[in-house]
């Protein structure tokens, strides 16, 4: 299957609806989509996972590119998902600690203007949590990541 990429403006949030499967086929066209919105100056994003079929570790691995590289311009990004399937793959990654994710777009639009939080009441911490130290049980010990942890280390290139 094929991937689908539209965007369109939600209050201040650019929304990138994705739709198909997110692969090593297709995840360059992600990852060069988001990487031409936060250029563009589309900081605060929010990408609409509600029409995937498929993510592999690619497409995560994209995901989580674009939100070092949103944090480092100042910006933020969330995952809009209500598809048990893809949430579940983001619990077992422990990446539902690292996203905020919602379960509609509406959800992560501020509730006020200059609000940029968007997390919901199941999501503890400040959102600070890396993908480089997620904080779950079963993170690996003595990786030397601590929660709650800063990534400084750059992800290179999204």
């Amino acid at each position: 299957m094929d991937l689908t990429l539209n965007t369109r403006s939600e209050a201040d949030r650019t929304v990138l609806q994705v739709a198909g499967e997110v692969d090593v086929y297709t995840g360059t066209a992600l990852r060069d989509r988001i990487s031409d919105l936060l250029d563009a100056g589309a900081h605060h994003l929010i990408v609409d996972l509600g029409r995937v079929d498929f993510i592999d570790s690619t497409g995560l691995g994209v995901l989580v590119g674009a939100l070092n590289r949103a944090r480092e311009l100042g910006g933020s990004l969330q995952l809009v998902c209500a598809q048990e399937r893809v949430l579940k793959l983001l619990r077992i990654t422990g990446l539902d600690q690292v996203f905020t994710v919602q379960p509609s777009v509406e959800a992560a639009l501020p509730a006020e203007a200059g609000s940029d939080t968007g997390r919901p009441a199941n999501q503890p911490g400040t959102g600070g949590v890396t993908p480089d130290a997620p904080d779950t049980p079963d993170d690996t010990a003595g990786a030397g990541s601590e929660p709650g942890g800063t990534a400084s280390g750059g992800s290179g290139t999204s």
